[in-house]
């Protein structure tokens, strides 16, 4: 059974620790802002295969690099965990009466939520060094495509939050978690179709490709900003519907049989 109640409150006490540590904020856009200006000035007059006339290299790659904002900090979220843990406020939630599906949730929830405030302040940056919305995008087309664009860093950060905490389910060492969350983000960053087209890559690792949760929310949050996208948006947002749900059932099976201490 799933309490709300227990969600909210979990969800808060996430939002509060996110807004008392405001660095957070900082560290997490500086690495992606970094790599646009970086990738994208040192490759935007570069002729790159793979992608669609008349499209600059910075467009293509600013919804990359909100897809990797959302992957990361929602990967890394799941730390927290084995710090609840290891101070007893694990414990404390663990034996209160509320079930423990409720209790992911919120855990989920709360880190979507500080994951995507991340995501639309990096996305305002990145006007500042020549992002634009595609030009025929009138006043309510571009509303509609930020809305589409939440929509998809919400499922981006739920999954990847979901995937976060089913590995500190099953984890008691920080520093282990760490080394085994960075091998597991970069490929699914770099096999995202986020810094080059999927279509460059050759075809056996393309089928990998398809099957990395985070192809589908990069190429829908480009159809959304520059109609530029491998999939229709229907397609895209079915299947990151598709993974989240598929990842927040593991992440509540794994929690579950957790242990708090």
């Amino acid at each position: 059974m799933v309490e709300f109640s227990a969600i909210y409150v979990l969800w808060l006490r996430e939002m509060k620790k996110f807004l008392r540590a405001k660095e957070r904020i900082i560290g997490s856009v500086a690495m992606p802002f970094m790599f646009l200006t970086f990738l994208g000035f040192g490759f935007n007059k570069m002729e790159i295969p793979g992608l669609n006339s008349g499209l600059s290299y910075i467009h293509f790659l600013v919804p990359g690099m909100i897809g990797m904002n959302m992957l990361f900090s929602s990967m890394f979220s799941g730390i927290s965990v084995l710090w609840d843990r290891e101070f007893g406020f694990l414990k404390e939630i663990m034996i209160a009466p509320v079930s423990r599906v409720s209790i992911a949730l919120g855990r989920i929830f709360g880190g979507s939520t500080t994951g995507i405030i991340q995501g639309i302040v990096f996305f305002a940056a990145s006007f500042l060094l020549g992002f634009s919305l595609a030009p025929q995008f009138g006043l309510f087309r571009a509303v509609f495509g930020f809305l589409l664009m939440l929509i998809f860093m919400f499922l981006i950060s739920v999954t990847f939050n979901a995937l976060g905490l089913s590995f500190a389910s099953n984890m008691r060492d920080a520093q282990g978690f760490e080394l085994i969350i960075n091998f597991v983000m970069f490929p699914l960053f770099f096999l995202s179709g986020a810094v080059a087209p999927i279509a460059n890559l050759p075809p056996f690792i393309q089928v990998i490709s398809y099957l990395n949760p985070l192809t589908y929310g990069v190429d829908g949050i480009r159809g959304a900003l520059i109609r530029s996208s491998m999939f229709p948006i229907w397609f895209d947002l079915l299947l990151s519907s598709f993974f989240a749900l598929i990842l927040i059932g593991l992440a509540s099976f794994f929690f579950e049989r957790s242990e708090g201490v």
